[in-house]
């Protein structure tokens, strides 16, 4: 079973920043640290930076698990880390639907690449945010 290298880390800190208190991410979701939303989020909520690493630890192990069950080729670290990364943004089911991980299957890894880009939408509007986040999981995809 793959595990994230803190290179993948890093590129999830750098994207998601953090945030002490409990708020509303631009998808509408009661988020809390470094993008970490669930049932443990509640409104009024802080917390500290060490709080904040463990449940983004705690949040990419999911995540992990989710991209070592669906991904049926083999994986770089570099691809490995930028879909745990990705499946943290947009969520394990969004990852399993899509022509990304079905290109990826098949063994298309440029094609799984080009895929990234299209990911770049949050409350029905292109977010630059996005953008940037997806060219660098696309970068560190092909590296």
């Amino acid at each position: 079973m793959m595990r994230i290298s803190q290179t993948g880390i890093d590129l999830i800190k750098q994207f998601e920043g953090f945030r002490s208190k409990a708020y509303i991410c631009p998808a509408g979701v009661l988020t809390i640290g470094y993008g970490s939303t669930g049932k443990h989020v509640q409104p009024g909520m802080s917390i500290n930076t060490a709080y904040g690493e463990k449940l983004l630890r705690e949040d990419v192990s999911r995540f992990e698990s989710a991209v070592n069950r669906l991904v049926t080729v083999p994986m770089s670290q570099g691809q490995f880390d930028a879909l745990v990364s990705f499946a943290f943004n947009v969520g394990e089911g969004a990852l399993a639907k899509s022509t990304l991980l079905r290109k990826l299957n098949a063994g298309d890894y440029a094609g799984a690449a080009h895929e990234f880009k299209r990911w770049n939408r949050g409350g029905g509007r292109v977010l630059a945010g996005l953008v940037r986040r997806r060219e660098a999981e696309a970068k560190l995809f092909n590296s």
